[in-house]
């Protein structure tokens, strides 16, 4: 372990958090809210304790994927434990593991909070809660690596540990270029969104959250009904622009270039407009009888579905109280969740295709069992080690989901809203069911199941491995 070249980074990502925490400082200051004292504090400390780590130099910037996971998952629990003092300190919550539930939502674009209402909500906590879900969508790490030559050329391990899918791949032949290509893209659709929603009249301050919330697919609203209140025409660019970033970005990538064969030809990319679409269909179909207009309901059954889908969570109706066989559905979306490569959560779609490949093989290897089969997608052979971290996934998945719901039973809720509980936190989707609803939150959960879903949130954005690898004794072996 190149425990140096570790400190080194995350001294940077402490300098880098600094610069982060004037966002919410200079909000404060424009509309004269105290309450941007303790970020104001907070940042320069964070910046100045940062650039005293980086000056311990580590003798070699050489390291390997242990590293890569450790700086990762410290990176992630660095800056959570950063990024929740200012909201203890200015007082919007009551304890520290609350402050810290609510950013390590926030950075790991969850959106889960314990907030009952938010009319009373400074401004500047308003935005830090919102630019928290712009950071960690693409990644904290993919951005330092788009601006600085930290590394040492092992730049990859370090994309490999933060970026959601079950692979990563150089967009083009040098890593720090291929983060600068996906931060360009990422800011140009994020200025896109800020444009259109202020030609439809949406303040400034509500255009800024909700885009940064939407970009990040993290679905922290700054208001009680979250996007309930917005105009028709809002809500559907808000729709519109969730799927956008549950893509895969690599499509945008080839578009950019020029390459449509190949944008067109990624294979989970249709799977998971087709999924979404058939999602959709099958709940218009089944809340036709509430009372509204099919206008309204295809409004709400495409927005909520791309909301838990992209696992952004913003909601315009109250999906908990839809049919069972809605909520099923809005449930097992959960679980898939976006693209692979997207800022999205959830299982991701290529590892369901992944899933759905294996099972169709093994079927047709027992009716012929001399045959050969192999498990392709956009036409090329699934590697095994890509197969393999995909089963695993999968186990490690199944184990913590079950072990966190044993331990949030434990606080006697309904079955239904411990359950989803999990579910909107593993998945980092944000509402759940039952009491953490729509229109519902976690406020009622105790301290120790609060630090349960805090893991989940971390775990689920990290891709399970990192945060079980932080934990695992020998990974902090010399050898």
């Amino acid at each position: 372990m190149n425990y140096l070249i570790v400190l080194n980074v995350i001294g940077w990502v402490i300098t880098f958090e600094g610069a982060f925490l004037l966002v919410p400082t200079f909000t404060a200051m424009i509309y004269g809210e105290p309450e941007g004292i303790p970020f104001l504090l907070c940042a320069i400390a964070s910046a100045l304790g940062g650039f005293l780590i980086t000056r311990i130099k580590p003798k070699s910037r050489h390291f390997y994927a242990r590293e890569g996971y450790v700086i990762c998952a410290l990176t992630w629990l660095v800056i959570s434990l950063i990024g929740a003092i200012p909201l203890l300190q200015c007082g919007a919550f009551h304890s520290y593991v609350d402050a810290l539930f609510e950013i390590v939502s926030g950075f790991t674009t969850t959106g889960s909070s314990v907030i009952a209402d938010l009319s009373h909500i400074p401004h500047c906590v308003l935005i830090w809660r919102s630019f928290s879900h712009w950071v960690g969508g693409m990644g904290v790490l993919v951005f330092i690596i788009s601006v600085l030559p930290l590394f040492g050329g092992q730049d990859m391990q370090i994309m490999k540990a933060e970026s959601p899918g079950p692979s990563v791949g150089k967009l083009v032949p040098n890593v720090r270029k291929t983060a600068s290509y996906l931060y360009n893209i990422y800011i140009v659709i994020t200025i896109l969104q800020f444009i259109i929603l202020l030609a439809t009249n949406m303040d400034p301050f509500s255009a800024i959250c909700i885009t940064l919330g939407t970009a990040g697919t993290g679905g922290f609203g700054i208001v009680n009904s979250s996007c309930a209140n917005y105009t028709f025409v809002q809500q559907v660019i808000v729709t519109i622009f969730m799927m956008l970033f549950g893509v895969n970005f690599n499509l945008y990538f080839y578009l950019s270039k020029g390459k449509y064969r190949d944008a067109f030809s990624i294979e989970e990319v249709r799977w998971y407009f087709g999924i979404y679409a058939a999602a959709v269909i099958f709940i218009v179909l089944n809340i036709a009888n509430n009372g509204q207009t099919l206008t309204v309901n295809i409004k709400d059954a495409a927005f909520s579905v791309a909301a838990v889908m992209t696992t952004t969570g913003y909601a315009t109706a109250d999906f908990d109280k839809w049919p069972m066989f809605s909520r099923c559905i809005l449930v097992t979306v959960m679980f898939i969740g976006a693209c692979a490569g997207s800022t999205g959560g959830g299982m991701k779609v290529s590892r369901i295709m992944i899933y759905l490949k294996s099972l169709k093989k093994e079927l047709s290897c027992m009716i012929h069992q001399k045959s050969v089969k192999i498990i392709k997608m956009d036409g090329k052979a699934v590697d095994h080690k890509v197969l393999r971290n995909a089963n695993v996934f999968l186990v490690s998945y199944v184990i913590i989901f079950f072990a966190s719901f044993l331990l949030i039973t434990l606080d006697n809720f309904d079955f239904e809203t411990s359950f989803t509980s999990v579910v909107a936190t593993l998945n980092n989707i944000g509402p759940g069911l039952g009491m953490v609803g729509p229109t519902g939150n976690f406020s009622a959960f105790s301290t120790r199941s609060k630090i349960v879903l805090i893991f989940d949130m971390l775990t689920g954005r990290l891709e399970i491995f990192p945060m079980l690898l932080l934990i695992y004794p020998k990974t902090w072996s010399r050898k």
